[in-house]
Protein backbone atom coordinates (compact mmCIF):
# COMPACT_ATOMS: atom_id res chain seq x y z
CA UNK A 1 0.00 0.00 0.00
CA UNK A 2 2.97 2.60 0.48
CA UNK A 3 3.51 3.23 -3.21
CA UNK A 4 -0.06 5.10 -2.85
CA UNK A 5 0.34 7.22 -0.18
CA UNK A 6 2.01 9.72 -2.04
CA UNK A 7 -1.03 10.52 -3.43
CA UNK A 8 -3.51 10.93 -0.49
CA UNK A 9 -2.50 14.54 0.43
CA UNK A 10 -4.62 15.89 -2.55
CA UNK A 11 -7.64 14.34 -1.39
CA UNK A 12 -10.31 15.78 1.36
CA UNK A 13 -9.04 12.98 4.19
CA UNK A 14 -10.10 11.88 7.39
CA UNK A 15 -7.84 10.71 10.74
CA UNK A 16 -7.57 7.57 11.94
CA UNK A 17 -5.50 7.33 15.16
CA UNK A 18 -3.87 4.18 17.26
CA UNK A 19 -0.70 3.53 18.82
CA UNK A 20 2.48 2.09 18.01
CA UNK A 21 4.43 1.51 20.76
CA UNK A 22 4.64 4.57 22.67
CA UNK A 23 4.27 6.63 19.92
CA UNK A 24 1.18 8.51 18.05
CA UNK A 25 0.45 6.90 14.82
CA UNK A 26 -1.77 9.29 12.46
CA UNK A 27 -2.61 7.94 8.88
CA UNK A 28 -4.53 9.65 6.22
CA UNK A 29 -6.90 8.38 4.44
CA UNK A 30 -8.90 9.72 1.24
CA UNK A 31 -12.35 9.90 1.16
CA UNK A 32 -13.84 7.97 -1.86
CA UNK A 33 -16.69 10.31 -2.16
CA UNK A 34 -14.36 13.07 -2.34
CA UNK A 35 -12.18 11.74 -5.09
CA UNK A 36 -14.72 10.25 -7.38
CA UNK A 37 -16.95 13.38 -6.80
CA UNK A 38 -16.55 14.53 -10.44
CA UNK A 39 -17.08 11.19 -12.07
CA UNK A 40 -19.99 9.12 -10.15
CA UNK A 41 -21.27 8.89 -6.77
CA UNK A 42 -20.04 6.07 -4.73
CA UNK A 43 -22.45 4.52 -2.38
CA UNK A 44 -22.96 1.42 0.16
CA UNK A 45 -25.78 -0.55 1.50
CA UNK A 46 -26.51 -0.17 5.31
CA UNK A 47 -28.14 -2.84 7.15
CA UNK A 48 -31.24 -2.67 10.21
CA UNK A 49 -27.68 -2.70 12.75
CA UNK A 50 -26.08 0.25 11.40
CA UNK A 51 -29.40 2.21 10.42
CA UNK A 52 -30.38 1.66 14.23
CA UNK A 53 -27.09 2.94 15.53
CA UNK A 54 -26.10 -0.18 17.49
CA UNK A 55 -22.87 -0.63 14.83
CA UNK A 56 -21.97 3.50 15.28
CA UNK A 57 -18.56 2.30 13.85
CA UNK A 58 -19.73 0.69 10.65
CA UNK A 59 -22.11 3.71 10.32
CA UNK A 60 -19.55 6.34 10.96
CA UNK A 61 -17.26 4.88 8.04
CA UNK A 62 -20.21 4.92 5.79
CA UNK A 63 -20.98 8.33 6.62
CA UNK A 64 -17.31 9.73 5.69
CA UNK A 65 -16.59 8.02 2.67
CA UNK A 66 -19.87 7.46 0.71
CA UNK A 67 -22.30 9.89 -0.67
CA UNK A 68 -25.59 8.04 -1.21
CA UNK A 69 -27.07 4.92 0.89
CA UNK A 70 -29.16 1.73 -0.25
CA UNK A 71 -31.42 -0.38 2.49
CA UNK A 72 -30.31 -3.54 2.16
CA UNK A 73 -33.37 -5.68 3.53
CA UNK A 74 -35.38 -3.05 5.71
CA UNK A 75 -37.40 -1.34 2.80
CA UNK A 76 -37.96 -5.30 1.74
CA UNK A 77 -41.68 -6.22 1.48
CA UNK A 78 -41.21 -9.04 4.19
CA UNK A 79 -39.76 -6.76 6.57
CA UNK A 80 -42.20 -3.39 6.11
CA UNK A 81 -45.12 -4.64 5.09
CA UNK A 82 -45.25 -8.23 6.97
CA UNK A 83 -48.77 -8.55 7.07
CA UNK A 84 -51.92 -7.36 5.23
CA UNK A 85 -52.91 -4.66 7.68
CA UNK A 86 -49.09 -4.28 9.15
CA UNK A 87 -46.74 -1.79 7.92
CA UNK A 88 -43.10 -1.66 10.22
CA UNK A 89 -41.35 1.89 9.63
CA UNK A 90 -39.03 1.96 12.42
CA UNK A 91 -35.68 1.06 10.49
CA UNK A 92 -36.79 2.99 7.36
CA UNK A 93 -37.59 5.85 9.16
CA UNK A 94 -34.25 6.07 10.80
CA UNK A 95 -32.73 5.45 7.39
CA UNK A 96 -34.26 8.33 5.79
CA UNK A 97 -33.42 10.40 9.09
CA UNK A 98 -29.76 9.92 8.43
CA UNK A 99 -30.15 10.62 4.69
CA UNK A 100 -31.76 14.01 5.21
CA UNK A 101 -29.33 14.63 8.38
CA UNK A 102 -26.00 13.83 6.14
CA UNK A 103 -27.32 14.90 2.79
CA UNK A 104 -27.15 11.35 1.36
CA UNK A 105 -28.87 10.24 -1.57
CA UNK A 106 -31.14 7.25 -0.65
CA UNK A 107 -32.26 4.36 -2.67
CA UNK A 108 -34.67 2.27 -1.87
CA UNK A 109 -34.41 -1.14 -2.80
CA UNK A 110 -36.89 -2.98 -3.34
CA UNK A 111 -40.43 -2.63 -4.11
CA UNK A 112 -41.52 -5.48 -5.94
CA UNK A 113 -39.56 -9.04 -6.01
CA UNK A 114 -40.22 -12.89 -6.27
CA UNK A 115 -38.50 -13.41 -2.75
CA UNK A 116 -38.53 -11.66 0.30
CA UNK A 117 -42.09 -11.32 -0.33
CA UNK A 118 -44.90 -12.55 2.08
CA UNK A 119 -47.47 -15.54 0.90
CA UNK A 120 -50.33 -13.47 1.83
CA UNK A 121 -49.47 -10.74 -0.92
CA UNK A 122 -50.68 -13.35 -3.45
CA UNK A 123 -53.59 -15.48 -1.32
CA UNK A 124 -56.77 -14.79 -0.09
CA UNK A 125 -58.17 -15.69 3.31
CA UNK A 126 -58.48 -19.92 2.33
CA UNK A 127 -54.73 -19.47 0.84
CA UNK A 128 -55.99 -19.64 -2.85
CA UNK A 129 -54.31 -17.74 -4.91
CA UNK A 130 -55.79 -14.10 -5.61
CA UNK A 131 -57.51 -12.44 -8.71
CA UNK A 132 -55.29 -10.37 -11.17
CA UNK A 133 -57.30 -7.07 -9.76
CA UNK A 134 -56.73 -7.89 -6.31
CA UNK A 135 -52.98 -8.25 -6.85
CA UNK A 136 -52.44 -5.32 -8.80
CA UNK A 137 -54.50 -3.31 -5.79
CA UNK A 138 -52.18 -4.64 -3.13
CA UNK A 139 -49.26 -3.68 -5.21
CA UNK A 140 -50.81 0.14 -6.15
CA UNK A 141 -51.38 -0.21 -1.63
CA UNK A 142 -48.02 -0.91 -0.78
CA UNK A 143 -46.26 0.97 -3.26
CA UNK A 144 -48.92 4.39 -2.70
CA UNK A 145 -48.24 3.87 1.02
CA UNK A 146 -44.06 3.44 1.58
CA UNK A 147 -43.00 5.21 -1.46
CA UNK A 148 -45.34 7.95 -0.18
CA UNK A 149 -44.25 7.85 3.04
CA UNK A 150 -40.64 9.18 2.07
CA UNK A 151 -41.70 11.46 -1.36
CA UNK A 152 -39.24 13.52 -1.67
CA UNK A 153 -36.81 12.04 0.74
CA UNK A 154 -36.02 9.06 -1.01
CA UNK A 155 -34.26 9.95 -4.28
CA UNK A 156 -34.27 7.01 -6.11
CA UNK A 157 -36.24 3.51 -6.09
CA UNK A 158 -35.30 0.07 -7.46
CA UNK A 159 -38.63 -0.64 -8.54
CA UNK A 160 -38.34 -4.32 -10.17
CA UNK A 161 -35.60 -6.82 -9.34
CA UNK A 162 -34.98 -9.30 -11.21
CA UNK A 163 -37.43 -9.76 -13.79
CA UNK A 164 -35.83 -11.97 -16.18
CA UNK A 165 -34.02 -15.07 -16.38
CA UNK A 166 -30.48 -14.97 -17.56
CA UNK A 167 -31.61 -16.12 -21.37
CA UNK A 168 -33.52 -13.06 -21.75
CA UNK A 169 -37.37 -15.25 -20.86
CA UNK A 170 -39.45 -13.59 -18.13
CA UNK A 171 -39.08 -14.89 -14.79
CA UNK A 172 -42.12 -17.30 -14.07
CA UNK A 173 -42.96 -15.71 -10.74
CA UNK A 174 -46.25 -15.42 -8.56
CA UNK A 175 -46.35 -12.02 -10.16
CA UNK A 176 -45.85 -12.49 -13.71
CA UNK A 177 -48.50 -15.92 -13.42
CA UNK A 178 -51.10 -14.21 -11.23
CA UNK A 179 -50.97 -10.11 -13.44
CA UNK A 180 -49.53 -11.08 -16.38
CA UNK A 181 -45.99 -9.84 -18.19
CA UNK A 182 -47.62 -6.00 -17.92
CA UNK A 183 -46.76 -6.25 -13.85
CA UNK A 184 -43.36 -4.67 -14.55
CA UNK A 185 -45.03 -1.13 -16.12
CA UNK A 186 -47.69 -1.53 -13.62
CA UNK A 187 -45.42 -1.11 -10.58
CA UNK A 188 -43.61 1.90 -12.80
CA UNK A 189 -46.75 3.64 -13.25
CA UNK A 190 -47.67 3.30 -9.84
CA UNK A 191 -44.24 4.44 -7.89
CA UNK A 192 -44.04 7.76 -10.41
CA UNK A 193 -47.86 8.40 -9.68
CA UNK A 194 -46.63 8.04 -5.71
CA UNK A 195 -43.79 10.24 -6.28
CA UNK A 196 -43.32 12.02 -9.32
CA UNK A 197 -39.86 13.35 -9.01
CA UNK A 198 -38.28 10.45 -8.07
CA UNK A 199 -35.74 8.17 -10.05
CA UNK A 200 -37.18 4.73 -10.98
CA UNK A 201 -35.18 1.66 -11.65
CA UNK A 202 -34.85 -1.92 -13.17
CA UNK A 203 -32.22 -4.02 -11.18
CA UNK A 204 -30.99 -7.47 -12.23
CA UNK A 205 -27.56 -9.70 -11.81
CA UNK A 206 -26.28 -11.19 -14.87
CA UNK A 207 -27.04 -8.05 -16.67
CA UNK A 208 -23.75 -8.76 -19.21
CA UNK A 209 -25.10 -11.89 -20.33
CA UNK A 210 -28.43 -13.32 -21.98
CA UNK A 211 -31.11 -10.73 -20.65
CA UNK A 212 -29.07 -7.44 -21.80
CA UNK A 213 -31.63 -7.55 -24.64
CA UNK A 214 -34.69 -8.23 -22.37
CA UNK A 215 -34.03 -5.04 -20.61
CA UNK A 216 -33.25 -3.15 -23.58
CA UNK A 217 -36.46 -3.92 -24.82
CA UNK A 218 -38.42 -3.37 -22.02
CA UNK A 219 -37.09 0.51 -21.62
CA UNK A 220 -37.62 1.05 -25.16
CA UNK A 221 -41.25 -0.44 -24.80
CA UNK A 222 -41.75 1.73 -22.29
CA UNK A 223 -40.50 4.67 -23.70
CA UNK A 224 -42.84 4.40 -26.64
CA UNK A 225 -45.64 4.16 -24.05
CA UNK A 226 -44.10 7.29 -22.19
CA UNK A 227 -43.69 4.75 -18.69
CA UNK A 228 -41.52 6.38 -16.47
CA UNK A 229 -37.95 5.07 -16.19
CA UNK A 230 -34.77 6.54 -15.36
CA UNK A 231 -32.20 4.07 -14.96
CA UNK A 232 -30.70 0.71 -15.34
CA UNK A 233 -29.51 -1.02 -12.45
CA UNK A 234 -26.56 -3.40 -12.82
CA UNK A 235 -26.04 -5.89 -9.99
CA UNK A 236 -22.21 -6.44 -9.61
CA UNK A 237 -22.01 -9.22 -7.66
CA UNK A 238 -18.90 -10.51 -10.20
CA UNK A 239 -15.92 -12.79 -9.54
CA UNK A 240 -12.10 -12.49 -9.78
CA UNK A 241 -13.11 -14.21 -13.55
CA UNK A 242 -16.14 -12.84 -14.61
CA UNK A 243 -17.70 -10.98 -16.28
CA UNK A 244 -14.92 -10.62 -18.94
CA UNK A 245 -13.87 -7.00 -19.00
CA UNK A 246 -14.97 -6.95 -23.31
CA UNK A 247 -18.45 -8.40 -22.51
CA UNK A 248 -18.95 -5.94 -19.56
CA UNK A 249 -18.14 -3.15 -21.77
CA UNK A 250 -20.31 -4.45 -24.63
CA UNK A 251 -23.12 -4.20 -22.15
CA UNK A 252 -22.06 -0.66 -21.10
CA UNK A 253 -22.51 1.00 -24.87
CA UNK A 254 -25.63 -1.11 -24.87
CA UNK A 255 -27.41 0.30 -21.92
CA UNK A 256 -25.92 3.78 -22.44
CA UNK A 257 -27.53 4.20 -25.73
CA UNK A 258 -31.21 3.94 -24.05
CA UNK A 259 -30.26 7.20 -22.68
CA UNK A 260 -30.85 6.16 -18.44
CA UNK A 261 -28.54 6.01 -16.13
CA UNK A 262 -26.51 3.54 -15.35
CA UNK A 263 -25.83 2.35 -11.81
CA UNK A 264 -23.73 -0.88 -10.45
CA UNK A 265 -26.15 -1.38 -7.85
CA UNK A 266 -24.50 -4.02 -5.34
CA UNK A 267 -20.85 -3.91 -5.76
CA UNK A 268 -18.77 -6.93 -4.60
CA UNK A 269 -16.02 -9.02 -6.17
CA UNK A 270 -16.32 -12.68 -4.65
CA UNK A 271 -12.31 -14.53 -4.09
CA UNK A 272 -14.16 -18.08 -3.27
CA UNK A 273 -14.42 -20.83 -5.21
CA UNK A 274 -18.08 -20.75 -7.48
CA UNK A 275 -19.40 -24.29 -6.10
CA UNK A 276 -21.09 -24.51 -9.33
CA UNK A 277 -20.59 -22.95 -12.61
CA UNK A 278 -23.80 -20.24 -11.99
CA UNK A 279 -22.49 -16.58 -11.94
CA UNK A 280 -26.16 -15.07 -10.93
CA UNK A 281 -27.35 -14.37 -7.40
CA UNK A 282 -29.51 -16.69 -6.59
CA UNK A 283 -30.51 -16.12 -2.97
CA UNK A 284 -32.29 -19.77 -2.64
CA UNK A 285 -29.08 -21.87 -3.01
CA UNK A 286 -27.49 -23.38 -0.34
CA UNK A 287 -24.55 -25.77 -0.53
CA UNK A 288 -22.96 -27.31 2.18
CA UNK A 289 -19.36 -26.02 3.97
CA UNK A 290 -16.28 -27.70 2.49
CA UNK A 291 -12.64 -26.68 3.15
CA UNK A 292 -12.38 -26.54 -0.77
CA UNK A 293 -14.74 -24.17 -1.03
CA UNK A 294 -13.38 -22.04 2.14
CA UNK A 295 -9.53 -21.73 1.42
CA UNK A 296 -9.20 -18.55 3.52
CA UNK A 297 -10.89 -18.94 7.30
CA UNK A 298 -8.46 -16.66 8.98
CA UNK A 299 -6.92 -14.50 6.84
CA UNK A 300 -6.69 -13.44 2.97
CA UNK A 301 -3.27 -13.87 1.87
CA UNK A 302 -1.65 -10.79 0.09
CA UNK A 303 -0.94 -12.48 -3.07
CA UNK A 304 -5.15 -12.45 -2.78
CA UNK A 305 -5.52 -8.92 -2.04
CA UNK A 306 -2.97 -8.29 -4.92
CA UNK A 307 -5.13 -10.00 -6.99
CA UNK A 308 -8.57 -8.72 -5.63
CA UNK A 309 -7.30 -5.03 -5.97
CA UNK A 310 -6.47 -5.40 -9.72
CA UNK A 311 -9.88 -6.70 -10.23
CA UNK A 312 -11.22 -3.73 -8.41
CA UNK A 313 -9.14 -1.60 -10.61
CA UNK A 314 -10.07 -3.27 -13.96
CA UNK A 315 -13.51 -2.68 -13.19
CA UNK A 316 -13.05 1.13 -12.28
CA UNK A 317 -10.88 1.79 -15.60
CA UNK A 318 -14.22 0.71 -17.27
CA UNK A 319 -16.39 2.65 -15.55
CA UNK A 320 -14.49 5.57 -15.59
CA UNK A 321 -14.49 5.47 -19.26
CA UNK A 322 -18.53 5.72 -19.19
CA UNK A 323 -18.48 7.92 -16.80
CA UNK A 324 -21.13 9.96 -18.63
CA UNK A 325 -23.66 7.32 -18.38
CA UNK A 326 -22.49 5.78 -15.14
CA UNK A 327 -24.23 7.81 -11.94
CA UNK A 328 -23.46 5.64 -9.48
CA UNK A 329 -21.39 3.03 -7.69
CA UNK A 330 -22.94 1.37 -4.49
CA UNK A 331 -20.96 -1.28 -2.73
CA UNK A 332 -23.18 -3.98 -1.00
CA UNK A 333 -22.02 -3.46 1.86
CA UNK A 334 -19.27 -1.21 4.47
CA UNK A 335 -16.91 -4.24 4.83
CA UNK A 336 -16.20 -8.00 4.65
CA UNK A 337 -18.09 -8.57 7.64
CA UNK A 338 -21.23 -7.55 6.77
CA UNK A 339 -21.41 -8.84 3.39
CA UNK A 340 -24.04 -11.80 2.28
CA UNK A 341 -21.03 -13.78 0.41
CA UNK A 342 -20.01 -14.92 3.64
CA UNK A 343 -22.99 -16.93 3.40
CA UNK A 344 -23.83 -17.40 -0.04
CA UNK A 345 -23.93 -19.70 -1.81
CA UNK A 346 -22.53 -21.71 1.30
CA UNK A 347 -23.27 -20.65 4.51
CA UNK A 348 -20.52 -20.33 6.81
CA UNK A 349 -17.43 -19.43 4.55
CA UNK A 350 -15.24 -16.37 5.22
CA UNK A 351 -15.28 -14.12 2.15
CA UNK A 352 -13.05 -10.81 1.54
CA UNK A 353 -15.36 -9.03 -1.25
CA UNK A 354 -15.33 -5.51 -0.40
CA UNK A 355 -13.08 -3.22 0.15
CA UNK A 356 -12.91 -2.48 4.10
CA UNK A 357 -11.95 -5.26 6.10
CA UNK A 358 -13.58 -6.82 9.61
CA UNK A 359 -11.37 -4.24 11.14
CA UNK A 360 -13.13 -1.53 9.26
CA UNK A 361 -9.27 -0.52 7.66
CA UNK A 362 -9.11 -0.17 3.96
CA UNK A 363 -7.49 -3.13 2.00
CA UNK A 364 -5.46 -2.80 -0.92
CA UNK A 365 -8.40 -2.92 -3.00
CA UNK A 366 -9.20 0.52 -1.72
CA UNK A 367 -5.78 2.11 -2.34
CA UNK A 368 -5.95 0.74 -5.70
CA UNK A 369 -9.73 2.47 -6.87
CA UNK A 370 -8.18 5.73 -5.61
CA UNK A 371 -5.34 5.53 -7.60
CA UNK A 372 -6.82 5.86 -10.43
CA UNK A 373 -8.09 9.09 -9.82
CA UNK A 374 -4.97 11.48 -10.48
Amino acid sequence: MKQYISILTAFSIFMIVGCQGNNLVTTELPVLKDVYKNSFMIGTALNGRQISGHDAKTLNLALQQFNTFTAENVLKWERVHPEFEEYKFDLPDRFVELGIKNNIFLVGHTLLWHNQTPDWVFEDAEGNPVTRDVLLQRLKDHIFTVVGRYKGNIKGWDVVNEAFEDDGSMRKTKWSTIIGEDYIEKAFQFAHEADPEAELYYNDFNMWKGKKQAVVNLVENFQVKGIPIHGIGMQGHWGLDYPPMDELETALQTYAATGLKIMITELDIRVLPNPDSDTGADITKDFALQAKLNPYPDALPDSMQTVLADRYAGFFKLLLKYKNSVSRVTFWGVHDGMSWCNHWPVRGRTDYPLIFDRNLQPKPAFYKIISLIE
